[in-house]
């Protein structure tokens, strides 16, 4: 039987959740709310939280000087293309992992993850160098190769974590009826794992959207994306906090439109799921 939970301990619950969400929050609200103060206000001891001028001159100011519909582009290119680029390497290979296992495959697995604990500066040197020599520096094309070596790691752990959760009986069906390995991984299993896949998605995606280590030190402006967008606002005269904030909330609001339609979409997926 279910146990039962009181009133007072769901209240609680609800309250501390709600604590915990907008503590998480605050920044990004800080950071909106700074862009729409002026630099003097920005930098307010105590900070302001009303009672100042509200000012759109901050926008205008980015937009005037970046074209902010370029960083846009750029950030959604490397992000979509890495990611995709990610999921079609991953799929076989958690296909072959999760079905198809062989003795080193947990040790393969494990060395696939501890590569994401070496510093990204350890091996900027060498690949700057082939950056170099193919002539992929500040391009969307090495910058998108980049990203997928990175991510596809975590790629490879989360497909291959859903794909242990679907019985192998259902692909040996599929092969009894005649299905090859491409039927079997893009008509069988896909299919089966698609909220896997789709979560998986959305997650590289974010993290290929706010990588900044790799995009500031091997693009310089055609390629840039929008983490350079914001870097830029980074000078040797200092900081200009609302201007920066005016900046980053316009490199965060399609992360954030994405996050509320997602939530949408998710909310309702378990809805249809529930009157079905």
């Amino acid at each position: 039987m279910a146990r039962a939970v009181s009133t007072r301990r769901k209240i609680a619950t609800t309250a501390l959740a709600w604590a915990i969400g907008l503590l998480i929050f605050f920044p990004i609200f800080w950071t909106i709310l700074t862009s729409f103060k002026t630099e003097a206000q920005a930098i307010a001891n105590p900070p302001l939280f009303w009672g100042f001028d509200f000012t759109l001159e901050n926008y205008a100011v980015v937009q005037e000087r970046s074209n902010y519909m370029r960083f846009l582009w750029n950030s959604v290119i490397i992000a979509g293309g890495s990611t995709l680029l990610g999921i079609v390497i991953a799929v076989p290979a958690a296909w072959s992992m999760a079905f198809v296992p062989s003795r080193r495959t947990k040790d393969i697995l494990l060395w696939m993850l501890s590569t994401k604990m070496l510093p990204a500066v350890g091996v900027l040197y060498p690949i700057s160098l082939i950056f170099v020599q193919f002539g992929l520096l500040d391009t969307r094309g090495g910058l998108i190769v980049v990203l997928m070596f990175i991510n596809l790691p975590i790629i490879v752990w989360m497909l291959y974590t859903y794909f242990r959760e679907i019985p192998g009986e259902i692909l040996e069906a599929a092969r009894m009826d005649g299905a090859g390995l491409k039927e079997e991984i893009l008509y069988v299993l896909t299919p089966m794992a698609i909220p896997g896949i789709a979560s998986t998605i959305l997650l590289n995606f974010i993290l290929a959207w706010n990588e900044a280590f790799w995009t500031l030190n091997l693009t310089a402006a055609s390629a840039a994306p929008l983490t350079a967008f914001i870097a830029s606002y980074s000078s040797p005269e200092g900081l200009f906090f609302a201007k920066l904030s005016a900046a980053s909330t316009m490199a965060i609001a399609p992360i954030l439109i994405l996050g509320w339609f997602s939530q949408k979409q998710l909310v309702r997926g378990l809805t249809f799921g529930a009157v079905k």
